[in-house]
């Protein structure tokens, strides 16, 4: 990865020597390096990692049922070329919720931007999340709604 990046220095780098060890909340428990040519001892690295596991163990994440979810007639409007409506697919794709709501272009179907205006009034701005006939448009609302419920925790 190093060399990738042209940050790899052959004799005296100084890639792949730091170890950190994160806990499941993103707090750093460890933070250690060693020198130029040096080894790191696995057995103890896996021995504090145990260690630090047990201290702070990861919260169980809410049980599925506790969770809302998106209704089955959730309608995703979007335009091609649109960069706010491209985050909001690509939040949906890491998510992994692309396949829970139907996605309509207005632009390259008339139907889909005739619901839409009608949903949301003359010249909705996509993009549009229709669900149970409440709009959400802004893409940064959209992601968050979406988030609140198929993000793991």
């Amino acid at each position: 990865m190093a060399e990738k990046f042209g940050v790899y220095l052959e004799k005296a780098g100084i890639t792949d020597r730091a170890t950190i060890l994160i806990d499941t909340e993103g707090i750093v428990r460890h933070a250690s390096s060693v020198g130029p040519g040096g080894r790191r001892n696995i057995d103890e690295l896996l021995a504090l990692a145990t260690e630090i596991n047990t201290k702070h163990p990861a919260k169980s994440p809410p049980l599925p049922a506790a969770r809302k979810a998106l209704s089955k007639d959730a309608v995703l409007y979007v335009r091609e070329g649109c960069r706010f409506c491209a985050a909001v697919l690509r939040a949906a794709e890491n998510l992994h919720c692309t396949n829970i709501f139907k996605v309509r272009d207005v632009t390259q179907d008339e139907g889909a931007r005739r619901d839409l205006d009608s949903l949301a009034g003359e010249g909705a701005k996509v993009p549009a999340l229709v669900e149970g006939g409440k709009v959400t448009q802004e893409s940064g609302e959209i992601i968050r709604y979406l988030a609140e419920m198929y993000a793991r925790t």
